[in-house]
């Protein structure tokens, strides 16, 4: 681990001198993805605004709820992985947030950010440590992890966000900042050839492959740091276990615990691990380092498809043990495990909920037997025999 360990900080510095960290990745051959539009959002910036979704193409709108606070601000000292995302992009999309990048400052290093906010966090919880930017968000009636933040309607990652203009969408561009009775709309793409699922072999080179329905498989990436206990992270109350609970480029959040309990582990890029508020992430256990095999891009921030344009929380309290949730295109992500049996569910790891106690012994190893994570995309079409699940729903662990 340490000779790996230098060898990526020796990597990342020549990358750092060569050319700005903050260079927008879209990720290889992002420019000649072809995208299915699969639903758009639409949100009125005011009191009462309506938001709805479209699943034709904007002729038609189904009501979702409402905005309960409108905004006129942005904060332009956004999160890290922000800036790695395109302005006029939605930079995260999480069960209790969507962020949406507006612009960079190169002087600060940062990217600004506009943010829509579920009904909780007019009072945010208690001790509350993930990015929240209370004057700079439009807030709604909708609760985490339903519709919008996890749902069902939830945007991608690098999802384009417009404003509706006489009928016409004007994308946005770096510098907006929005104004009371704006209306901003998300067109919501998958790429065409969509994966069946992500492997990562949990240990350290292990590999990162991507399968098809077409049978073929594309080896993506490495394991620089594999991942072998759980933290107590905030949003993670919100998801159930095994699901999504955030993506952005710089991170993919699992829950381990049920909803309304704290539990989780990430994987981030190294070069996000090499931001300094997340150095924790070498020596402690519930972060998952991974890196790519493209030589041209080995900081792998904001790249596809782990980090951009694939992935979003989508959770449904009644699918977690339905036998036949792969045949619709919008079922669930989910999120399963190898103990060296074959896949099964993630465990149900759960953490006492107060933010200011020590983590128990046991989460440092929670997941010490882990031999794979497979992310299990959803797909119209499956024609190929994936490894099936072990089955079985998650008994939890205090």
């Amino acid at each position: 681990m340490q000779r790996l360990l230098i060898a990526v900080i020796l990597l990342a510095a020549a990358m750092a001198m060569a050319r700005p960290l903050c260079a927008f990745a879209q990720g290889p051959d992002a420019s000649e993805e072809t995208l299915h539009e699969i639903f758009r959002l639409r949100l009125v910036n005011d009191r009462g605004g309506a938001i709805a979704v479209s699943r034709d193409a904007g002729r038609s709108w189904q009501m979702l709820g409402q905005v309960l606070q409108y905004t006129t601000r942005i904060n332009k000292q956004g999160f890290t992985a922000s800036k790695w995302v395109p302005p006029g992009r939605v930079a995260a999309t999480a069960v209790n947030a969507i962020h949406i990048n507006v612009g960079y400052d190169p002087e600060e290093d940062r990217g600004a950010v506009l943010s829509v906010l579920p009904r909780e966090f007019l009072s945010p919880p208690t001790g509350y440590d993930s990015y929240l930017s209370p004057d700079a968000s439009i807030y709604t009636d909708l609760p985490a992890g339903e519709s919008i933040f996890g749902g069902g309607e939830a945007p991608f990652v690098g999802s384009p966000m417009y404003r509706e203009e006489d009928g016409r969408l004007v994308a946005l561009e770096a510098g907006y900042v929005p104004a009371q009775g704006d209306v901003l709309v998300a067109i919501v793409a998958r790429p065409a050839r969509y994966p069946l699922a992500a492997v990562l072999e949990n240990r350290e080179g292990g590999a990162i492959t991507l399968q098809y329905a077409d049978g073929s498989q594309r080896l993506l990436g490495w394991i620089i740091k594999p991942v072998r206990g759980i933290g107590r992270f905030l949003g993670s109350r919100y998801a159930g276990i095994g699901r999504i609970r955030a993506n952005h480029a710089g991170v993919i959040d699992v829950s381990t615990s049920p909803t309304g309990f704290l539990g989780g582990f990430q994987i981030i890029p190294v070069g996000h691990a090499l931001s300094p508020e997340l150095e924790l992430s070498w020596r402690m256990t519930q972060w998952m380092i991974v890196g790519p095999v493209e030589t041209d891009s080995p900081l792998w921030g904001g790249l596809m498809p782990l980090f951009y344009q694939h992935l979003r929380p989508d959770y449904r309290p009644d699918d977690l043990c339905a036998e036949e949730w792969q045949g619709c295109l919008l079922a669930r992500f989910l999120v399963e495990v190898d103990m060296g049996e074959g896949w099964g569910p993630l465990p149900a790891l759960r953490l006492s909920p107060d933010p200011g106690a020590l983590l128990p012994q046991w989460a440092d190893h929670a997941l010490e037997g882990v031999k794979r994570v497979r992310l299990l995309f959803p797909l119209a079409e499956r024609e190929t025999t994936l490894e099936t699940s072990a089955g079985g729903c998650a008994q939890s662990v205090e």
